[in-house]
């Protein structure tokens, strides 16, 4: 992402305290969600009118990836996510969380959406338990992307069902067709540093 700070020609010197907050997600474990909250609570504080999420991660623990999205959730200000890369398994998820208007991703990245998997052993019953867990997540998060996306709480759900529950890769065209991305290019953030003068 490009970063240009514009500047009054009135002002003679600039020293910026808090730069713009640009948050960063790779991974998606306990270590990358406590990082996000951090920073998303350094974001909303900054008084930036915009929080930019860019993502570009395989994806990882959909329990952290729950903790970013009630992050998001909790937000009062609008949340850009930007894919610059890939954005597989939970970054596809994330990735849906973006304000409408604001998903933007670059040409050539890639999105893929799947199950959730659930990687268990053990204890027939236990098996089960883990099995029913998995399934509880996997219509919560199919649910929360639909709507994001402004469709039927089962529409990607139906799609993935229909591929035979393999795993779904997209590119931009495909995502921008399916409302998951508004606009296919990486936006540039611009700073502007302005003198406002009033008679009082």
């Amino acid at each position: 992402m490009k970063r240009s700070i514009e500047i009054d020609e009135k002002i003679y010197k600039v020293e910026l305290h808090r730069p713009p907050v640009i948050i960063r997600v790779n991974k998606f474990n306990e270590e990358a969600a406590e990082k996000f909250t951090k920073q998303m609570d350094a974001a909303r504080n900054s008084g930036q009118p915009l929080i930019p999420i860019v993502i570009d991660s395989y994806g990882g623990q959909v329990y952290s990836l729950m903790s970013m999205i009630s992050e998001v959730k909790a937000c009062d200000v609008p949340v850009a996510t930007i894919v610059e890369g890939k954005a597989m398994s939970c970054g596809a998820v994330l990735f849906s969380f973006g304000t409408e208007g604001y998903r933007f991703m670059a040409p050539d990245a890639t999105v893929m959406i799947h199950d959730v998997s659930t990687g268990t052993y053990g204890k027939v019953e236990e098996v089960k338990a883990d099995v029913a867990e998995a399934d509880r997540l996997d219509q919560k998060i199919y649910k929360m992307m639909a709507q994001n996306c402004g469709k039927k709480d089962d529409y990607f759900k139906k799609i993935v069902h229909k591929k035979g529950h393999s795993d779904w890769f997209l590119d931009a065209s495909e995502c921008k067709k399916h409302n998951l991305c508004n606009q296919i290019r990486i936006p540039d953030l611009k700073t502007k540093i302005g003198v406002e003068i009033s008679l009082e």
